[in-house]
């Protein structure tokens, strides 16, 4: 299948190159990708450190290794690795992400909850929130006096849940979902926990941040969610977030420049597509307007005096996506089946698409960081 990705931009990306044992960095120029790794470009994070990417980028001296279509024939689960095919974006960033980021839907979730399916109860504890804010929940910040009142009628309400402090309180959740050079471009497998029974795919926007803390561009991103194993406990969330191949990221980097910036991500709209083999078909959207926390925040509180990232990171920012649409038996809810095609959507940065096995029957992580130094230091790169 083709990549599809916006006909304007300036879109980075990885890619592996047998001929070179190793990843290079490449720039994508009408429909061909050109390798422009160099010493002064050894890896993405060498790229996104410089103050001026774009310029950095576009005035590489550069190598063609192929049209975007040939090489994204072999982005696969089981790659030809004679031949080059498409990697994360990512190097030797580590993975972060957000969770509980929209509170309208969060809100809702956490209510019908603590409800248990009783309506009357339900609309109760619905009631009070409107007594103190009106018809709609939407438009609550987190850390506000309003919040802090919110959330002393739902303790009250016998409402409350450690959601909501990270939902509505002053304070985001940021985790590590995976570690560097751990992350599956374009076409690859991503996988579940055998343990998992209940999971989903995860659409958000993700923004590659330097070590200073600039946000120098976005691609797409799929947390892939195991909802049992977090359920259990909020101690699992380690092993329910960062297992082989737990995310994907790309299909490639977009840069920002004069024509796409932070403002593209805030009113950032996705789609997210969901093909079994069985020939069930699920969509949902997710809309980067309806965030509780805006990007720039989500990044100073995973960025500053508390916690420095000298490689810089990568930060998903979270989805309004929760699945609700019932797949095998009425009222049983979704979840993923081997073999799911997902696909994830926007405008403004293309189409990831990725497979879904279990983690144990992915392809093993065996390229690391420092087999990347290595690789590169044969290279004469660093």
């Amino acid at each position: 299948m083709t990549l599809a990705l916006p006909d304007t931009g300036t879109f980075v990306g990885r890619i592996w190159r047998p001929d070179r044992a190793g990843p290079a960095v490449v720039l994508r120029v009408a429909d061909r990708l050109v390798d422009i790794t160099s010493a002064a470009i050894p890896t993405m994070q060498a790229l996104l450190e410089t103050d001026d990417p774009v310029a950095t980028a576009l005035g590489a001296q550069g190598e063609d290794v192929g049209s975007l279509a040939r090489i994204t024939s072999n982005s696969t689960e089981q790659p030809d690795m004679a031949r080059p095919f498409l990697l994360a974006p990512a190097d030797v960033q580590p993975i972060k992400a957000s969770g509980v980021t929209f509170v309208s839907s969060m809100l809702e979730r956490v209510i019908e909850e603590k409800a248990k399916g009783d309506p009357a109860k339900a609309d109760a504890i619905r009631d009070r929130c409107t007594e103190i804010f009106g018809p709609s929940l939407r438009g609550i910040e987190p850390g506000s006096d309003k919040a802090a009142a919110l959330k002393d009628a739902l303790i009250a309400e016998d409402a409350w849940s450690q959601y909501l402090e990270v939902g509505i309180g002053p304070d985001a959740e940021v985790f590590s979902k995976a570690q560097p050079m751990s992350a599956m471009g374009w076409g690859a497998s991503v996988g579940l926990h055998p343990m998992s029974t209940w999971n989903n795919a995860e659409p958000e926007v993700t923004l590659a941040v330097d070590s200073r803390g600039r946000v120098k561009g976005a691609c797409l991103g799929n947390d892939v969610n195991l909802r049992d194993v977090e359920g259990r406990s909020a101690l699992l969330l380690s092993k329910a977030k960062d297992n082989n191949a737990s995310c994907a990221l790309g299909p490639m980097l977009r840069l920002f420049d004069d024509g796409f910036g932070m403002d593209d991500v805030r009113r950032a709209d996705l789609t997210l597509t969901v093909t079994g083999t069985d020939g069930f078909v699920m969509t949902g959207h997710s809309s980067m307007a309806e965030i509780s926390r805006d990007p720039e925040a989500l990044v100073r509180q995973t960025y500053g005096a508390h916690h420095q990232y000298p490689d810089g990171f990568f930060l998903m920012l979270g989805t309004l996506f929760a699945p609700t649409q019932d797949r095998d038996a009425p009222g049983a809810g979704f979840t993923h089946k081997l073999g799911d095609v997902v696909e994830i959507s926007n405008p403004d940065l293309g189409v990831l698409r990725n497979t879904v096995r279990l983690s144990t029957e992915c392809p093993p992580w065996t390229f690391g960081t420092m087999a990347l130094m290595r690789n590169l230091a044969q290279r004469q790169l660093i």
